[in-house]
């Protein structure tokens, strides 16, 4: 067998097509990049960049997107082996508007079903699944099968070994609502956290870590108060809940009685989106790196800054020295 991976994620790929405008709504721009997206694979490129042996599970259409996406995993050191194509339905693409300082409107392009919600159980390297140092799932895994049984088979398999890391990832329009949670969530919000909640209480039984904000966190707590939504984590299964507060910065708390509440790191907003992601990439390193907290935090804090003062994700993601 070979050297186990520091983190194997499994979730959404897709192409990114961003405007090269800012200021500018969708209907007027007039220049696009392209860029390598979906949050998970984002996870595994910003871990990479920082040094890190990654890995994606997921899948693609069979088009020249997915030659794109596979060639641009490759350029960022991002194994790709468990990255495979389905015939039936076409890589997706994911728009943005992008309004600094915090105002990104995303319009996701995934049907009729997105090719990384046709990942099945029986596909998986369970082996190289359990081996992972570090194992990343997210919650819109959960929102369709096949996608969810293979996501709760592969923390099945997985049983806790290792560091488990569930990123709770709410996409509402991926559960048939709509805004964010309770506080925008509109007519149908409600609703689509009650249908998700039980998948992100099923999938916290097996994590150590959880991660989201306080959107996120009321999905699957029902919670909105930080320290509440942590220890309610906590109590349903993980070692350790992660809540970012935006501009308040982040909590985490462990169930060891640890805490560590973190400011953010300043910075001039050019888009706000995937942020997050290498946020994800750099908690993955704190984590392998055994540090405490406080410093896992402010690390990770000013990774997503890094993102956040740029105008791309994956290609945005920093190395070791710039966080530094």
């Amino acid at each position: 067998m070979t050297e186990p991976y520091d983190l194997i994620t499994m979730g959404r790929i897709g192409v990114d097509i961003y405007p090269l405008q800012t200021g500018v709504p969708l209907a007027r721009v007039e220049t696009f990049g392209k860029f390598l997206g979906g949050s998970a694979t984002n996870v595994a490129v910003a871990a990479a960049r920082l040094g890190r042996r990654t890995a994606v599970i997921s899948r693609t259409g069979r088009d020249p997107f997915g030659d794109y996406l596979h060639q641009a995993l490759r350029e960022f050191g991002v194994d790709d082996r468990w990255v495979t194509p389905v015939d039936a339905y076409p890589t997706p693409v994911t728009f943005c508007e992008i309004f600094p300082p915090d105002d990104f409107p995303l319009y996701f392009y995934r049907r009729p079903k997105a090719p990384d919600l046709v990942i099945r159980p029986e596909e998986l390297d369970q082996d190289a699944i359990r081996a992972a140092r570090v194992f990343w799932i997210t919650g819109t895994g959960l929102c369709e099968e096949p996608s969810r049984s293979a996501t709760l088979a592969a923390l099945a398999a997985r049983a806790k070994s290792g560091t488990t890391v569930f990123d709770l990832d709410w996409r509402p329009m991926f559960w048939g609502g709509e805004g964010g949670a309770s506080k925008d969530g509109g007519a149908s919000g409600a609703a689509a956290m009650a249908a998700a909640r039980p998948y992100y209480e099923a999938a916290l039984a097996h994590a150590t870590v959880a991660v989201g904000n306080i959107d996120e966190a009321e999905v699957a707590t029902g919670l909105r108060d930080p320290r509440a939504c942590a220890e309610a984590l906590l109590a349903m299964g993980v070692e350790l809940a992660v809540i970012k507060q935006g501009p308040k910065g982040v909590l985490a708390v462990h169930r060891d009685g640890r805490t560590a509440e973190v400011p953010p790191t300043p910075v001039e907003v050019v888009n706000g989106l995937g942020a997050g992601d290498s946020f994800g990439g750099s908690l993955c390193h704190g984590l392998l790196n055994g540090w405490d907290l406080e410093r896992m935090m402010r690390h990770a804090n000013a990774a997503g800054a890094i993102v956040a003062s740029r105008l791309a994700c994956s290609s945005a993601m920093p190395t070791a020295a710039e966080v530094d």
